[in-house]
């Protein structure tokens, strides 16, 4: 006997149902028997006393008794409460689950539901973000920077609305929804030390984000410390400098060896987008390869190949 749940189509709805499927063939004749499967009935509408069930199916107390232990020793009902009744205590019973039936061997069959919600459907979690997830649940920060002047340069992020398209995205990829909220200002997540205590996923340039130029020293392909919109730099001296070029960056936290950073910037606002389109649009296909990699730097391009004034297609240049 395990109980299971059952989905199936109610009017264009996706509904769910508990099951307790019974695996021999004496458990499912005493629900077979006319009196039994009455007795269930009843209590699968509500909870009653075995005077109640005698009453209303014109029975004698005797024979409701000997169902119930019959139906309580397959697992079909169970005693929910008690009371006092003329000096003896009466007992309440309930079923067990709202379906019954029975299991036989072999293969269940995959389908696929018009209504299925993306969490119940959802993708799998591409390596890159594989320390951001446990239990199908989210754990990290998204940082973002401030629409207002601020840092060093009095400067206003302009790309702190792609963490909208990315929480979307990252939402498909778990069961559970965190119960703390997952986005922060760069100035906030600083003032509060929130830096150095979650995996945090840093949305926007040096220049702009205050808490991604606190980092980019230790990137593997870093922004231009002298001037961080005139490019990025590898490790070879190649520089990156056109607007439509971004950074993917995995690194361990140099304060916290048992966090992770990803980095999701570009040289100016369209480059962080392109960054972002390739994780969400592209995320398992790049970074299969990639799967062992504790640290990872990429380099990626952006481009609008239907010409509408957007960027719909990512190319990785390094």
């Amino acid at each position: 006997m395990k109980k299971k749940t059952i989905i199936y189509d109610r009017n264009g709805n996706t509904i769910s149902k508990k099951i307790l499927l019974f695996d021999n063939v004496t458990d499912m004749r005493i629900l077979s028997n006319n009196i039994a499967w009455k007795i269930i009935e009843l209590l699968s509408i509500k909870a009653m006393y075995p005077a109640q069930i005698a009453k209303e199916l014109k029975l004698f107390e005797q024979t409701v008794y000997y169902y119930i232990r019959k139906l309580v020793q397959i697992g079909a009902i169970e005693q929910v409460g008690t009371s006092l009744i003329r000096g003896g205590t009466a007992r309440l019973y309930s079923t067990t689950s709202p379906s019954f039936g029975l299991e036989l061997e072999g293969e269940g069959k995959e389908l696929e539901f018009p209504n299925y919600s993306k969490k119940q459907k959802r993708k799998n979690v591409p390596s890159i973000l594989k320390e951001f997830y446990e239990d199908n649940s989210f754990y990290g920060l998204i940082v973002v920077g401030a629409p207002d002047p601020h840092g060093p340069y009095k400067s206003s992020s302009r790309d702190g609305h792609y963490a909208v398209h990315l929480s979307f995205y990252l939402g498909t990829l778990c069961d559970d929804s965190s119960s703390s909220f997952i986005v922060k200002l760069d100035v906030d997540a600083k003032a509060e030390k929130d830096i150095d205590n979650i995996n945090l996923i840093l949305v926007g340039g040096p220049g702009t984000n205050i808490v991604t130029s606190e980092f980019n020293k230790y990137l593997p392909i870093q922004f231009n410390e002298d001037n961080y919109w005139s490019g990025l730099i590898d490790k070879s001296g190649r520089i990156f400098n056109m607007d439509n070029h971004g950074l993917i960056a995995k690194i361990n936290n140099p304060y916290n060896k048992d966090k992770k950073i990803l980095v999701l910037a570009g040289v100016r606002t369209i480059g962080t987008k392109a960054a972002v389109i390739a994780l969400t649009n592209y995320g398992n296909k790049i970074f299969d390869k990639y799967r062992n990699d504790d640290e990872l730097a990429l380099v990626v391009q952006g481009f609008d190949m239907n010409s509408d004034g957007k960027i719909d297609h990512v190319d990785i240049v390094s």
